[in-house]
């Protein structure tokens, strides 16, 4: 038999989603008031309760009109969750090792991971499917290997620094209520699931955060590559360079007060003019698949929100086929602080 359910402020449909938290919040269940005829449809309502840490950690990410009316006024139908809605349903963000450590010079910083999975948690609310790519810099790069370590083997290292990221990101996310899985392009099955394309996409569609740890799987690869790789296999609609600094800019901001920011570039002038956004490879993959880079500054709160609801250029640089700019598309560079000189001025070291 059929199991019924009712529930006066959410339809089962949404109560089924993966995105909410499968830890029920207690003081929730104030907002909801159901009735189920059956076990399954019960247990629907008891995983629902809590429309997930999300909405809890993301209260100073998102503004007033981005919250959840949970109020039991008029009919029983598909509430507008969102008013604001995402431009992006499939998005790759590409978080680099060095902005992982934070101010701490090596190894992983925990508020930072605290930070970025409260950041990663407001996008889900707003219905966007997150696959992320981390870096390993921040314990090993392959590419300052010393004398008499081979490249290849550096390299091998350096993917191996990335799959300990991707668990450190695991872990703070799910701690935030937020379902994640880890994929490695090198198999290690007792901690993270093998890179499987098709099961990669079907954890997305179900609204989990898939994380993708060990680069390629190939020396000579850099994370970017994996990253824009990665981008076009599960076809995400865009490719989200996290980084410390605010995007590109035609000089060093530090050394040159007047530099300015590029808002918009195009595939052509990254090449042409050699502009460090990421590596050729990668910057390649993305135009031949038509995925527009945007680079920003993870470190602002709300970026990733801005850059997702955003139009093109609004914020950081947007790199994408059509990026011709004008004197309008230029932003003075803010004056650096002590604690920001030792940054770079492009994206391709973060």
């Amino acid at each position: 038999m059929t199991s019924q359910c009712s529930h006066q402020s959410l339809p089962c449909s949404l109560l089924n989603s993966p995105l909410l938290s499968r830890k029920p919040l207690r003081h929730l269940q104030q907002h909801y008031s159901h009735s189920c005829k059956a076990k399954p449809a019960s247990r629907c309502s008891h995983r629902h309760l809590s429309i997930k840490l999300h909405l809890v950690h993301a209260q100073d990410a998102l503004s007033s009109n981005g919250s959840v009316d949970v109020s039991n006024d008029g009919p029983a139908e598909q509430p507008k969750l969102f008013p604001e809605q995402a431009q992006y349903r499939r998005v790759m963000l590409k978080i680099s090792g060095e902005a992982l450590q934070g101010g701490m010079g090596f190894g992983v910083d925990p508020q930072v991971l605290r930070f970025v999975a409260r950041e990663v948690a407001a996008v889900l609310v707003k219905g966007v499917q997150v696959a992320i790519v981390v870096g390993g810099g921040n314990y090993f790069r392959g590419a300052n290997a010393w004398d008499g370590l081979e490249r290849a083997t550096a390299d091998n290292i350096g993917m191996l620094a990335t799959c300990m990221n991707a668990l450190s990101l695991q872990a703070a996310l799910e701690s935030a209520g937020v379902v994640t899985r880890v994929q490695t392009a090198i198999e290690m099955r007792e901690i993270a699931e093998p890179y499987i394309r098709r099961r990669a996409v079907r954890h997305l569609d179900k609204g989990r955060v898939v994380i993708f740890g060990g680069g390629t799987g190939n020396p000579f690869f850099t994370t970017d590559t994996a990253a824009a790789l990665r981008a076009a296999e599960i076809g995400a609609d865009a490719f989200f360079k996290a980084t410390k600094v605010d995007g590109v800019y035609d000089c060093d901001p530090n050394k040159h007060p007047d530099a300015k920011l590029h808002r918009k570039l195009s595939y052509k002038q990254v090449t042409t003019q050699d502009l460090d956004v990421m590596d050729q490879t990668a910057i390649t993959l993305c135009k031949e698949n038509s995925i527009p880079v945007v680079v920003f500054n993870l470190t602002k709160a709300g970026n990733i929100i801005k850059a997702l609801t955003g139009h093109p250029g609004a914020i950081g640089t947007t790199v994408d086929e059509d990026g011709e700019e004008g004197d309008s598309d230029y932003d003075e560079a803010p004056a650096a602080s002590e604690a920001d000189t030792h940054l770079m001025y492009d994206a391709a070291s973060m």
